[in-house]
C-alpha cells in the first residue's frame, strides 16, 4: 500500500528553505534610483587657480605702462591694412609655390628613376636642414655672387633688379615649403592602397592618369590637414621677410612704432590681425577637412553652428529637468 500524502506538508517549502512572500496585486512600481554624481573637488581648485592666474595676468596689462587707446585706433590705420594685405599676398602665393612645387618634388621621390629621386631628396634635405631665415638672407644677398641674371634671348638683368623684396620673399618662403610639402604629398601618396594603382594599370590607364584620377583624389584626405596647418603656419612666418625689407604686417608696425615711440601698442596691433588672419583660415580649414572626409567617415564631424545649438538644447534640457 502506498503511504497517504499528507496535503497539509505538501505544498510547505523544505525546512532549510525560507517561505517565500508572494508579492501584493497592488503593490506600487520600484522606487526610482538616486545617482548621486561623485564631487570632483580637485576640478574646482584647478579651476579656481587658472582664473586667478589669468585675472593677475589682465590685471598686469591693464595696469601696465600700454596706451590702450592707440592699439584701438591704429588698429584700421591704412598702413597697417595695406601691410596685412601683403602678409595676405606673398602668404597665398608662397603656398601655391609649395604646394605645386611639392606635389612635383613628392612624385619624383616616389619615382623608380634613380636619378629624380636622388634630386628629389637632396633638395628636400637642403631646405628642410637650413633655417628659412637664411634662405631668405641668402636670396636677398644672390647678387654678390651673380651681378647679372642671364637667360639668353628670353631674359637678362642685374641681379639686384630681379631679387627685389617681394621676389626674395616669395623664392624664400616658397621653395623652403615646397621642401614640407613634399613629405606631406608623399605620405599622403603612400597612404593610397596600392590595389587602386593595380587596377587602374589593368584598366588601361597610364601613370600619370592613374595619379590624377585615381591616388591623388583619394589622397587628399590625408593632404589637406597638414596642408592647411602649413597655411596657418605661413602666415606667421612670412613676419621673417621683414629682413628683406618686404613691408608686410611688421614691418609697417614697426615702422609706425619707431616713428611714434608706441612700440608696444603696434606689436599689440600686429597680433590681433595676425591672430584674426589665422582664426579665418582655421574655420576655413575646418570646413574643407569636413567637405573631403565624406567618403572615409560614417557621420561627418558636426559644424560650428551645430556644436552651438547642441549646447544650447543641451543645456536647455537641464533647465526643465525636474
Amino acid at each position: 500500500m502506498t503511504d497517504k500524502l499528507d496535503k497539509s506538508s505538501a505544498g510547505a517549502p523544505p525546512a532549510d528553505r525560507p517561505p517565500v512572500a508572494k508579492e501584493s496585486a497592488f503593490s506600487g512600481p520600484p522606487e526610482a534610483i538616486k545617482a548621486i554624481p561623485v564631487r570632483h573637488y580637485g576640478r574646482w581648485v584647478s579651476a579656481v587657480v587658472v582664473v586667478a592666474l589669468l585675472a593677475l595676468l589682465v590685471n598686469a596689462f591693464a595696469t601696465g605702462d600700454i596706451q590702450w587707446s592707440t592699439v584701438g585706433g591704429k588698429l584700421f590705420d591704412s598702413t597697417v591694412i595695406k601691410g596685412a594685405g601683403r602678409t595676405l599676398l606673398i602668404s597665398v602665393l608662397a603656398m601655391v609655390l609649395g604646394v605645386l612645387l611639392g606635389v612635383v618634388l613628392a612624385v619624383m621621390r616616389l619615382s623608380k628613376n634613380p636619378v629624380t629621386s636622388s634630386v628629389a631628396w637632396l633638395y628636400i634635405w637642403f631646405f628642410r636642414g637650413t633655417p628659412v631665415y637664411v634662405q631668405l638672407l641668402m636670396w636677398f644677398n644672390l647678387s654678390l655672387i651673380f651681378e647679372y641674371l642671364n637667360l639668353g634671348p628670353i631674359y637678362k638683368d642685374e641681379m639686384v633688379q630681379v631679387m627685389t623684396p617681394f621676389m626674395c620673399a616669395l623664392f624664400g618662403l616658397g621653395l623652403n615649403e615646397a621642401a614640407y610639402m613634399a613629405e606631406i604629398c608623399r605620405a599622403g601618396l603612400l597612404a593610397v592602397d596600392e590595389g587602386q594603382t593595380e587596377a587602374a594599370h589593368a584598366l588601361g590607364m597610364s601613370h600619370s592618369k592613374t595619379l590624377r584620377r585615381i591616388v591623388i583624389p583619394q589622397a587628399m584626405r590625408v593632404i589637406v590637414p597638414p596642408t592647411g596647418n602649413e597655411f596657418i603656419n605661413m602666415l606667421k612666418t612670412s613676419s621673417l621677410v621683414y629682413v628683406v625689407t618686404y613691408n608686410e604686417l611688421l614691418r609697417s608696425t614697426s615702422v609706425i612704432g619707431s616713428s611714434s615711440f608706441a612700440v608696444m601698442e603696434m606689436l599689440f596691433v600686429a597680433s590681433i590681425w595676425y591672430l584674426v588672419m589665422t582664426s579665418v583660415f582655421s574655420v576655413f580649414q575646418y570646413y574643407l577637412e569636413r567637405y573631403y572626409a565624406r567618403g572615409s567617415s560614417r557621420s561627418l564631424p558636426p559644424t560650428v553652428f551645430q556644436k552651438i545649438k547642441a549646447n544650447l538644447l543641451s543645456l536647455r534640457s537641464e533647465g526643465v529637468r525636474p
